[in-house]
């Protein structure tokens, strides 16, 4: 965690657990996705992922967080299904500051450069072929444009050859184009700004983590109250700790400078870097360890030389030889420092000193974080007079935080010159940076400029407005960059027409959000209604209860899903009358709740990843008309007696993991009509209390599943099963069970069916093959009457002969997913 190693904490190494947060993350799928989510809920049910953040995100803390946690089968319910997979950690940065090629498989292991045994031969190979593989690639971005297809190239056959590894991979927002790796089914997730609350945690943590090393809780204590109040009165301040990184300086310089804050964002890189290099050994009244003494100007001095050196070579990490050769060549020019020691005293005194250089392995550096080699690397452009070649080279995204962190370094006379030769870019064919990413960039630019003349300010002004309407939710992402500056481009919008190009202009005051964005929220949620559920779904980037009072109370909320993930949340219901169905998260505990939904008038009520909640009684006083419930992720719960009270109740889904089957007593009521249930813990249906009343029956999310019996499942229709589930019990308990028609099934391959007696009663089955496409000519004799048919084969298989299944009469067949269809073409 930033600043505490050098605020007196004598072990260098911090445990993942104090520095880790789990961060919101949503979809990124070139529209408005669904409602941010915890990452921990969206990584189980994903294999691949590939996870974009901005510098400083927490991307490389969470891969090393499941990486520890993964291999010690210590994740907790939601990532359990990562527990006891064999991590391999890849940080690219390392492949490239030692000339290494991309890891073959026997060479994953030494990827890390972790201290460990050497593996026992062919052992990788048997891992990654057993699925039981987590692959964690940290840092596409760091690898340079030009082999960034040799990467592609290297994951893609690597997990071709092995289909079943389970991989996450990081990479800067907009380092590759989207669906850069959807040949090989990666799904992107788009790691969110922390919201209020995660600041919260995070100061929390941080501070926890400090009085580890300092006695004087009570200086800490009152510390972090200050933090907490500026934060909470100063908006400014608080989107400035939007990521883990700046969160973290500013903790750090809170404490060291007793309460005072720099403002913006460049500022704190510069105050963070002045608090690393500066008197901290004059404070410890340690002179001249290694016989060299350095002022802050000659140490980022220094740095600037090493910095500069790794962003025009694309890289992140550099060998001893190389930072010796740019000192080498910086010395001269210091004639104080020269005389001190020679490049490899002051290189070490550089290391053991400053905090800002580190050594990541024998003899292979690297800055504390990515972010202080771009603002250094920045400072020397600008010093260095070298303007003409970050322009030259704005046509890369790996230069974009470099260029955007050199406006912060640029003064009166170099601003305009910087400013206008982004706007006068032209992009060439081989660039990765588009036009309009270059206009935000020159905008960004222009924005930290104390002083800059009208007339390019104007152009900055009419170049933004070009960008204007957003073609789609990449361009929102895009322009959101802008942050509040964009809403000043917004048209009317009432003289806006309904549907997509009304939802786009929602959807970017939405990713903007804060105080600022209030307003324009209000006037657009007037004029189009129809995007209530926009509106809804990103509650929480904004002011909560000014939100509830001037943008959420003009809708009719009666079939939205309203969120409440804080106490903030909680309270503002009361300025919500319309709201009747709710998700509720977060750890409120019963006490909380009880107050504010008693009585109300709650027809849907969803309880997720709370740890806080272990009492469900106060259900009997707050939902007699409720009539769906769901309940996930929250282990405290394990009496569900509560809901047996609620008479209107007819949906009910349930997480079982940390429930006994005999808890589901509860909710075999005949007013029941369907029921879901996620990570059975029992081996068998039988051992749960039958349910006379439900329709529909599913079973998500759970290894393995024998449903040896359907006695007492009267009503039952339809059947829904993702469970690994042994085919020759399953179909004796349907041709007992006449009433059941309707089957959703999960199954390695259709030749499991084989020599079975026939089901007459099923007339529609979905069938998942999870291995292979073989033996379909066993479902036309297993299921007679089937009138309807889908298939969906496994991801491998890129074919999927159908005539088997056609001597089926009148049965109408189609075929989901991607694979090609050969013999008889389905039904459309």
């Amino acid at each position: 965690m930033f600043g505490l190693d050098e605020l007196g904490r004598r072990d260098s190494e911090w445990d993942l657990d104090t520095a880790y947060l789990s961060l919101e993350a949503q979809q990124n799928s070139g529209r408005a996705g669904p409602a941010p989510t915890r990452i921990d809920a969206l990584l189980p049910d994903r294999p691949r992922v590939l996870l974009r953040g901005e510098a400083g995100a927490g991307k490389t803390t969470l891969l090393w967080w499941l990486a520890a946690h993964a291999s010690a089968g210590t994740l907790g319910a939601q990532l359990a299904p990562l527990n006891g997979l064999v991590p391999f950690v890849v940080p690219l940065r390392t492949l490239r500051a030692e000339g290494g090629t991309f890891p073959a498989p026997a060479q994953l292991p030494d990827a890390a450069r972790l201290v460990i045994d050497a593996a026992p031969e062919g052992w990788v190979g048997r891992v990654l072929e057993s699925g039981r593989a987590l692959l964690l690639v940290d840092g596409l971005d760091e690898v340079p444009q030009d082999d960034r297809e040799q990467a592609h190239q290297w994951l893609s056959r690597l997990l071709d050859r092995y289909p079943d590894i389970r991989c996450v991979a990081t990479v800067r927002p907009l380092a590759v184009e989207p669906g850069w790796l959807d040949s090989q089914d990666f799904e992107e997730l788009r790691l969110l700004p922390m919201g209020d609350r995660d600041i919260e945690a995070f100061v929390a943590a941080w501070h926890r983590a400090a009085r580890l090393d300092d006695d004087d809780h009570e200086t800490l204590g009152r510390l972090e109250r200050d933090l907490v109040q500026q934060f909470a009165q100063n908006p400014a301040l608080r989107d400035l700790a939007r990521t883990p990184l700046l969160c973290a300086v500013i903790c750090a310089l809170h404490r060291r400078r007793q309460g005072l804050l720099p403002e913006t964002r460049w500022s704190l890189y510069d105050s963070a870097l002045t608090m690393l290099l500066g008197d901290r050994d004059k404070q410890r009244r340690i002179e001249a360890p290694e016989g060299i003494t350095m002022n802050v100007e000659e140490q980022a001095q220094l740095l600037q030389r090493i910095a500069i050196w790794l962003v025009r070579g694309g890289q992140s990490e550099l060998h001893r030889s190389a930072a010796l050769r740019q000192l080498e060549r910086a010395l001269p020019g210091m004639e104080r420092l020269r005389g001190q020691g020679s490049p490899e005293a002051i290189l070490t005194h550089l290391l053991n000193r400053s905090g800002v250089l580190q050594e990541r392995a024998d003899h292979i550096y690297q800055f504390a974080h990515r972010t202080f080699q771009d603002f250094l690397a920045a400072k020397e452009f600008v010093e260095g007079d070298q303007l003409n070649e970050l322009l030259g080279r704005a046509g890369s995204q790996q230069w974009y935080d470099v260029i955007l962190l050199s406006a912060g370094h640029c003064g009166r006379r170099e601003h305009p010159v910087l400013v206008n030769g982004l706007l006068d870019a032209l992009p060439g064919p081989a660039d990765t940076v588009a036009q309009d990413e270059l206009v935000v960039l020159a905008a960004l630019c222009a924005q930290h400029a104390t002083w800059l003349d009208e007339t390019t300010r104007d152009r900055v002004r009419t170049a933004v407005a070009g960008l204007f309407p957003p073609r789609d939710y990449e361009d929102v992402q895009l322009l959101a960059r802008l942050g509040p500056a964009a809403l000043d481009h917004l048209p009317d919008p009432a003289h806006v027409a309904d549907g997509d190009g009304s939802r786009l202009f929602v959807d970017l005051i939405n990713e903007i959000g804060r105080a600022e964005g209030l307003p324009h929220a209000h006037r657009w949620a007037l004029a189009h209604p129809e995007h209530s559920y926009r509106f809804t779904k990103h509650w929480g980037r904004y002011p909560v209860r000014a939100y509830a009072r001037q943008v959420l109370a003009l809708f009719d909320l009666a079939y939205d899903d309203l969120r409440i993930d804080t106490p903030e949340k909680l309270a503002a219901l009361r300025d919500l009358p319309t709201a009747k169905a709710l998700e509720i998260s977060g750890d409120l505990t019963a006490a909380e709740l009880r107050p504010v939904l008693c009585d109300g008038p709650w027809t849907g009520l969803s309880f997720r990843r709370n740890s806080g909640l272990t009492d469900l009684s106060f259900l009997t006083d707050c939902a007699t008309q409720l009539k769906s419930f769901s309940l996930s992720d929250c282990p405290g719960v394990r009496d569900l007696g509560p809901l047996s009270g609620l008479p209107a109740l007819t949906h009910v889904e349930l997480d079982m993991s940390c429930l006994p089957g005999t808890a589901l007593a509860a909710t075999a009521s005949r007013e029941l009509r369907s029921l879901w249930l996620d990570h059975l813990t029992v081996e068998r249906l039988s051992q749960l209390p039958a349910h006379p009343g439900p329709r529909s029956l599913n079973i998500e999310r759970t290894a393995s599943l024998e449903v040896d019996s359907l006695d007492g499942w009267t009503n039952l229709r339809r059947l829904g099963l993702s469970a690994r589930t042994p085919a020759r019990p399953l179909l004796a308990a349907l041709r007992q069970a006449p009433q059941v028609s309707q089957m959703t099934l999960s199954l390695s391959s259709a030749t499991e069916f084989a020599d079975e007696q026939p089901v007459l009663s099923l007339v529609e089955l979905s069938l998942y093959l999870e291995t292979d496409v073989l033996g379909l000519e066993w479902i036309p004799r297993v299921f007679p009457a089937l009138r309807s048919l889908t298939l969906l084969a496994p991801t491998h298989v890129d074919q999927i002969d159908v005539s088997p299944v056609r001597t089926l009469p009148g049965c109408e067949v189609r075929v989901a997913g991607s694979a090609r269809i050969v013999g008889d073409a389905p039904s459309p």
